[in-house]
């Protein structure tokens, strides 16, 4: 639609009929709330003038609303002829043959090699390997934590977790478990920093000689600042503390340098549904990004107010002050293609496209930092970060980068300003992956991997092919091992080593630090440079493996390996034989159920987007959409092929639900399922969801979601 053709539907009494929740902006009908905080917090300082941006907002609707329609009919017309091919092919027992997807344009050839051009990226982001966190933009006190976690005890993160094998006691300080902590954190500074001669358990103080002289730094006042493979270790020295007073050095505590960026997240982990709750969204990310952002909250009877850390200086061998980073890079995760928002109204009526919306206000915020207006910074290199999730293929990364240009055009910025972070959790991107990348060459900053949303796209595409593993068994299937190997090996094959993150995906048990210890070097073993932690305390503890891996010499010894082949990726996981007894099946159903519920209560009822939900065995996992995708579209496909009924489903969710009251049962702002269960918003949406979830766009659960927590909102 063209500008001229939008002004013809700009009619006068479009005011009229918005009933005062809308102003008119340009050709737009945007909500009351939303054109106030852009016009009052938004635009002030960044140059651009509210007409030019209300009219930059419609030229973008008019281009890219339509393009967007026009990509998700494309992946419907997909869906659509992968099942007519199951119909036609119903003892196949196999997924679409590879030659069929490409004849119907869902593989594409393979680019000609190349290099991404991606430049001006923050050493976070090019150089560094490290931990990353994902926190909900809603919740400010959690933001900040997240914002704040670039730096943490490794003492604290060891005695207060299982990170040693056991949990500690209540009550007061355990001499031993505390010995135990200290004797595990030297003997990582053995590993991380060796000294010249003997071992940190016997040092005395002193500048330490070590074994490599440039990993000592400098100094923080008494404290010693040493470095290895990128990342800052801080030794506390302090012979006044209950701790330092009994070290032979006076080591009070060792602070790692820890989660070194962190995606502020708009998508699977909030719960966003309207004007309002889009605008505190945007407002927090404005907060976090200018460095102003604040929370209150009450702990020990006392008012604590939680902001940004400033950035602490260093003195470097040479006796030059230097500063040190105290906070954590932000990223932005913008939505995907498929849902819009009520926020603003095209000329049809028709809601914008909700990725448009996030696209144009999350970069203006963007440029509170490109022009200093706060009172911290987040990018040193000039550079914006919007992870971009849920897109299907090579069309649908061109198009975000389209997006991005024009944005960039729009708000007078430097191409390529803005840096994209492609999620690799869609089939057809997976398949197509090198082509995707290529799409975004010149602005790419991050791939990933993550295992949830891209085995309920892989459930969904092959609804019709037959009855999926036991979703234990698909975490050992032939394609998740090809799945993991390819992103990397494509990555690295398209020049990220130095330029790009390649990420892999959350340890999603905060609770059990001792197994993440254990398994989470899987991660950098793989050459991946960042990966998905829980919690600030699991930051810390992730970045020790970072020191144990050297992520680049990794990238390096597999830069050579061949790509695992397309063939097994596009390999189903297919049960190899459905002839389960009556109680593996009744289990099966009963842990999908029951983690369908207890997400979706607390996402409906109260619009937490992200928790840690105790599972049907009462360990807490955190819990997001993508979660929900899996275990919805998993039970979906054992209806559709009749090794679950109707019946069943109806008898597991009034079960469950009574598990998850009780679960629930001292949360005073729950509202128990069974209390009125023919009534209850969540309890039905969570039907639908199974019900018909072979009929939900791509399995996805956002849909679903949002109907029913708006029907929950108008209650209130």
């Amino acid at each position: 639609m063209t500008a001229q053709a939008l002004t013809e539907l700009n009619r006068p009494e479009t005011a009229a009929e918005t009933g005062g929740a809308y102003v008119l902006r340009q050709y737009l009908r945007v909500s009351e709330q939303l054109a106030g905080f852009v016009e009052s917090e938004v635009l002030p300082g960044t140059g651009i003038a509210p007409e030019s941006f209300w009219q930059g907002l419609a030229t973008l609707a008019a281009t890219f609303a339509p393009r967007n329609r026009a990509l998700l009919a494309k992946r419907e017309d997909l869906q659509r002829r992968i099942d007519d091919w199951h119909r036609a092919n119903p003892q196949a027992r196999c997924g679409a043959p590879e030659a069929f997807l490409r004849e119907i344009g869902y593989l594409v050839e393979e680019p000609a090699p190349f290099t991404i051009g991606t430049a001006n990226s923050d050493a976070e982001i090019a150089h560094i390997a490290g931990a990353q966190l994902v926190v909900p933009v809603l919740n400010a006190r959690f933001l900040l934590n997240a914002v704040n976690a670039r730096w943490g005890s490794l003492y604290d993160a060891l005695y207060g977790t299982d990170a040693l094998g056991t949990r500690p006691a209540s009550g007061a300080y355990d001499m031993q478990r505390g010995a135990q902590v200290i004797a595990w954190a030297k003997a990582f500074l053995d590993d991380a920093v060796p000294l010249a001669e003997g071992s940190w358990a016997d040092w005395s103080g002193g500048t330490p000689a070590l074994a490599n002289h440039a990993q000592l730094k400098g100094t923080i006042g008494n404290n010693l600042l040493l470095a290895n493979n990128g990342l800052h270790i801080e030794i506390v020295i302090d012979s006044a503390h209950p701790i330092g007073a009994n070290d032979p050095a006076h080591i009070a505590d060792i602070r790692l340098e820890a989660a070194l960026s962190t995606i502020v997240d708009l998508e699977d982990s909030v719960a966003a549904v309207d004007a309002e709750d889009k605008v505190a969204a945007y407002r927090n990310w404005l907060g976090a990004i200018r460095g102003d952002l604040s929370a209150s909250f009450t702990k020990g009877g006392a008012t604590v107010t939680r902001t940004p850390n400033e950035d602490r200086f260093y003195t470097n061998i040479a006796g030059e002050t230097r500063p040190l980073r105290a906070r954590s890079l932000l990223l932005v995760r913008n939505v995907g293609h498929l849902m819009t928002t009520p926020a603003v109204l095209l000329p049809d009526g028709q809601e914008m496209p909700e990725g448009l919306l996030d696209a144009a206000i999350t970069i203006a915020i963007g440029m509170h930092d490109l022009n200093g207006l706060g009172p911290l910074y987040n990018s040193t290199t000039r550079s914006i970060y919007i992870v971009k999730p849920k897109m299907h293929g090579p069309e649908e990364c061109a198009f975000t980068n389209d997006l991005f240009d024009a944005v960039e055009d729009m708000l007078g910025l430097e191409r390529n300003t803005v840096k994209v972070g492609v999620m690799d959790e869609e089939r057809r991107t997976s398949a197509n992956l090198a082509a995707c990348i290529h799409a975004v060459k010149d602005r790419i900053f991050f791939i990933n991997t993550g295992f949830l949303d891209r085995t309920g796209d892989e459930i969904h595409t092959s609804m019709l092919a037959g009855p999926m593993a036991r979703k234990a068994e698909i975490k050992a299937a032939d394609w998740i091992a090809a799945y993991e190997d390819r992103n990397v090996q494509i990555g690295l094959a398209c020049g990220f080593a130095g330029k790009a993150q390649i990420g892999k995906g959350m340890w999603a048990a905060p609770d059990r630090m001792h197994q993440m210890l254990a398994e989470k070097i899987g991660h950098p073993m793989s050459g991946a440079t960042t990966a998905w932690v829980p919690s600030p305390t699991a930051a810390v503890l992730h970045a020790t493996h970072y020191h144990r891996c050297n992520v680049a010499e990794r990238q390096e010894a597999r830069a050579d390996e061949p790509v695992a082949p397309l063939a097994k990726l596009l390999t189903v996981p297919l049960a190899e034989s459905a002839e389960w007894s009556e109680k593996e099946i009744a289990d099966e159903l009963r842990n999908n159920v029951q983690g369908i519920l207890g997400y979706m209560v607390r996402w409906i009822d109260q619009g937490v987007g992200c928790s840690k939900v105790p599972d049907i065995n009462d360990v807490g996992l955190m819990e997001d959409r993508a979660t929900l995708r899996i275990s919805a579209q998993h039970i979906a496909n054992w209806l559709k092929h009749g090794i679950v009924d109707r019946l069943a489903i109806d008898e597991a969710l009034h079960e469950m639900a009574g598990v998850v009251d009780a679960q629930n049962a001292g949360d005073p702002a729950y509202v128990p399922m069974l209390a009125n269960p023919r009534e209850n918003i969540a309890l039905a949406a969570a039907h639908e969801l199974i019900v018909y979830g072979a009929q939900q766009p791509s399995g996805y659960t956002e849909p679903v979601l949002h109907r029913a927590r708006a029907r929950a909102k108008a209650t209130f």
